[in-house]
């Protein structure tokens, strides 16, 4: 019984001091609150806040000014401008983690199985990255919604697949680190193979670093959907998103502010706040922020 109760709780000590450095930090605490508002709002905002629908149409009432009945204005066809910022939200928030999702199943079993095979294999796997490293990302996704159609699923598929790359090198380097520890050593003289090692003992330490990138990789994604919107590549009327009502805004914010000033300070507020909690894990999660 004592031979396990000491690494159980150990492991337990080092997620408790990660838990208590995350909790100390003000501005990963505020980023998680301000995310979390920006999140119920956009996911009940639609159904509690408003009685409008987002692709709901009344030209007797466009371009009019944010109101009692129209917290934040309404658009050229008279829609809500406020549910629509919600709605957008919902598609942007979805992009951003969802897609995320992708890069990060594909760069760590890529990574890993680079790391753990090394010699040729790794080479070349690594000099693969390197290439897909020298294409333009951007370009790539176009190329891709071009080619297969503009699709909400296609969406996040190909900008999920154009953000593996750093996870995969990152996850491959501290794998070349841990594969020649000596519980892995061990695992292998118990006649354990590669896939049962990478999952059981190798993976499960990297679970920091994954943590880490995944969060500062949802607002890069974002961003990357928001530019796609911005070229009409993106999320297609009557659905929108924070980048396509930005994009629609940006034409006539000379004459009809409001159209362009609250979906970018959600969508600013959501960035931000993203920021705040990946730096915030990074520096709890980092082994070298313990001896601090």
């Amino acid at each position: 019984m004592s031979t396990h109760a000491a690494p159980d709780a150990g492991g337990a000590s080092l997620w408790r001091d990660a838990w208590l450095r995350l909790r100390a930090n003000r501005m990963a605490v505020a980023g998680f609150v301000l995310f979390g508002l920006i999140t119920f709002l956009c996911l009940a905002g639609p159904s509690i806040f408003t009685q409008h629908a987002f692709d709901q149409t009344q030209l007797s009432e466009h371009f009019r000014g944010p109101d009692r009945n129209h917290w934040f204005g309404t658009d050229a066809l008279g829609r809500d401008v406020f549910v629509r910022v919600l709605k957008g939200g919902q598609i942007s928030l979805a992009v951003g983690f969802l897609a995320t999702a992708v890069s990060v199943i594909l760069g760590v079993a890529y990574g890993a199985c680079s790391g753990y095979a090394g010699g040729r294999v790794d080479m070349v796997m690594m000099r693969a990255v390197d290439i897909l490293y020298s294409l333009p990302f951007t370009i790539f996704v176009i190329l891709l919604m071009v080619m297969f159609g503009r699709n909400f699923i296609l969406l996040f598929v190909a900008i999920g697949a154009v953000e593996w790359l750093t996870m995969a090198r990152i996850v491959r380097g501290q794998v070349l680190s841990l594969k020649h520890a000596e519980f892995v050593e061990a695992a292998r003289a118990l006649g354990f193979g590669a896939p049962r090692i990478l999952a059981h003992h190798i993976l499960p330490n990297l679970l920091g670093p994954v943590i880490i990138y995944a969060t500062l990789t949802v607002p890069a994604v974002m961003l990357l959907e928001a530019v796609l919107s911005f070229l009409g590549l993106g999320v297609q009327p009557p659905m929108s998103s924070w980048g396509l009502l930005i994009q629609e805004g940006a034409e006539k914010m000379d004459i009809y502010p409001w159209l362009l000033l609250f979906p970018a300070l959600f969508f600013s507020a959501a960035l931000f706040s993203l920021n705040f909690i990946g730096d915030g894990l990074r520096d709890a999660l980092d082994p070298r922020a313990a001896k601090d």
